[in-house]
């Protein structure tokens, strides 16, 4: 890689470590699609069956605090049941995974294996590497979100789950922003420490601690405030499959993604690379 960068004359792209990662990913990129396609065109076949009043009596049982901190208060309706199922759990799920494990990998991951030491000696400047090795992520998870995206508006109207098509794309904006905001804080710490083992391990408590603060808080008194501080909420919080977009939620994603850049970018561009 650090060849290829070094040949490319003046008139060459500004860009070449993300078009050379995402050439290398898009093996992954493909399986992880057909995946996320597989799941949420399996799990919306489902809606028809959840949508009557057997389901909203069984439900109708269950401890308030329950139903609500599992998103099954709502299930019977279309955008409660892609809310519980699809976009509150499956694809989140799914997409961190991609997220956090990538975001560890693409600086710690390659500095651990002694790659990244022979790119940083190429003509690309330290942030400019950063950068664009973050770049490489948010455009995969573009992809990977959009294919989720592109189920629900195609299944959703055909399945008469009554959602607006502005309010899926809306639910798919935070789904990006959130999965993307947690990619970048494992990014980051690999970015600070050289390390994947620490990434990963931030990366992983902050999304699966996000979730669990978001569906505990309901069934815990007092626990309001769990919800103000957890990026899950952020996302989900504002409802966007029945409200669109909540300004306040995903403006709070964006700035823990900036913010965890930001940092990651100081330390690297201060760290010894043992180059």
């Amino acid at each position: 890689m650090a060849a290829e960068v070094a040949v490319r004359g003046a008139g060459a792209p500004r860009t070449p470590i993300t078009r050379w990662l995402l050439r290398e990913q898009r093996r992954s990129h493909v399986l992880w699609g057909a995946s996320l396609a597989a799941v949420s065109a399996l799990y919306m076949s489902f809606y028809p069956t959840m949508a009557n009043e057997d389901m909203e009596a069984l439900m109708a049982g269950l401890p308030e605090a329950l139903r609500v901190g599992m998103g099954w208060d709502r299930i019977s309706s279309g955008a409660g049941y892609l809310e519980s199922t699809v976009y509150g759990l499956l694809a989140p799920a799914l997409l961190l995974v991609f997220a956090v494990s990538h975001g560890a990998r693409l600086l710690a991951g390659e500095e651990e294996e002694g790659t990244l030491e022979l790119e940083s000696t190429a003509p690309v400047g330290r942030r400019s590497l950063l950068l664009q090795r973050f770049t490489a992520l948010t455009v995969g998870l573009v992809v990977l979100v959009a294919v989720v995206g592109g189920v629900t508006l195609v299944l959703a109207p055909v399945l008469d789950m009554g959602i607006a098509a502005a309010n899926i794309l809306a639910a798919c904006l935070g789904l990006w922003l959130f999965v993307l905001a947690m990619g970048a804080v494992a990014f980051a710490v690999g970015a600070a420490t050289g390390r994947r083992g620490p990434a990963l391990s931030v990366g992983s408590a902050l999304a699966v601690g996000s979730y669990m603060a978001n569906a505990i808080a309901p069934m815990t008194e007092g626990a309001d405030w769990l919800t103000a501080v957890s990026p899950f909420s952020w996302y989900l919080g504002g409802d966007p499959l029945t409200s669109g977009v909540d300004p306040l939620g995903y403006g709070l994603l964006i700035g823990l993604t900036v913010v965890a850049i930001g940092l990651g970018l100081v330390a690297f561009d201060r760290r010894d690379l043992g180059v």
